[in-house]
């Protein structure tokens, strides 16, 4: 090959991209994507697992979701399903709803599989105790409807029927509406988890949130009329709580920079 020639084949190297190289400790898009596919099968895959563990126990989950509201039906009267299909749908919703539940720390798991190679150590110190606390926070505040709010909610509402009307809840109706609270109620609990990320990441300070605390209160009670049944009483059970774990997300807070000095 003539010097001519090399030189050519030298340019048209600099001036064609490679796209098989990569930096050091960077994977390419493909083997990202291939690696986001695996990782989401896999999440299908135990969902799955345990949503066909648990549907031949779907009947009896129910019973134990609608318990808080048969418990305190006037004597006499009984859930109903109004639609044909709902004997097995809702069932098979509620189990459903189960399996993700029950699989959640292993989802979250793989998206903590997915990210924590991008992340630096000191990221990787701090995202893992985050994502604990959001899970665990997470099932507190669905534990927290289903013990306290469920039956202080149903009680009120089945001895509020007017004269003459029987109480016969659809038994698809409840489920809507207690996955509802679930939902609400869980991701209220991540409040102090929201909290401290937003401090961390330098949005706001601890001495702001404080100084709009009020605004603060506000909010959650206009969440909780969104959230909830339109009644002062439900709204309320979900507003306080919101309020009480901002206050414990300041609190945190307010230790993080002695944390970072004694470290």
């Amino acid at each position: 090959m003539t010097q001519e020639e090399q030189d050519s084949a030298a340019a048209q190297a600099t001036e064609t991209p490679d796209t098989t190289s990569t930096t050091p400790g960077h994977a390419p898009l493909v083997e990202h994507l291939v690696e986001l596919r695996d990782r989401i099968i896999k999440m299908l895959l135990v969902v799955l697992v345990i949503f066909l563990g648990l549907f031949f126990f779907a009947n009896d989950i129910y019973l134990f979701i609608s318990e808080p509201l048969r418990l305190l039906m006037p004597e006499g009267t009984q859930m109903i399903a109004t639609e044909v299909a709902s004997p097995f749908l809702a069932p098979f919703k509620l189990t459903l709803f189960a399996a993700v539940v029950v699989a959640m720390p292993f989802i979250l798991l793989q998206i903590w599989g997915f990210i924590a190679p991008g992340l630096y150590e000191h990221e990787k110190k701090l995202a893992f105790p985050i994502v604990a606390s959001s899970i665990l926070l997470f099932y507190a505040g669905m534990a927290f409807a289903y013990y306290a709010v469920f039956p202080l909610l149903f009680a009120f509402f089945t001895t509020a029927a007017p004269e003459g009307v029987a109480v016969m809840t659809d038994i698809n109706a409840y489920l809507n509406f207690v996955l509802k609270l679930f939902f609400a109620f869980g991701l209220a609990f991540e409040i102090p988890v929201a909290t401290v990320l937003m401090v961390l990441a330098g949005v706001t300070s601890v001495d702001k949130l404080a100084a709009k605390r009020m605004y603060v209160i506000l909010g959650c009670f206009v969440t909780g009329m969104l959230l909830t049944p339109p009644d002062i009483f439900s709204q309320t059970l979900l507003a306080v709580p919101m309020w009480l774990l901002f206050e414990l997300g300041i609190l945190i807070s307010r230790l993080l920079p002695k944390r970072k000095a004694e470290e």
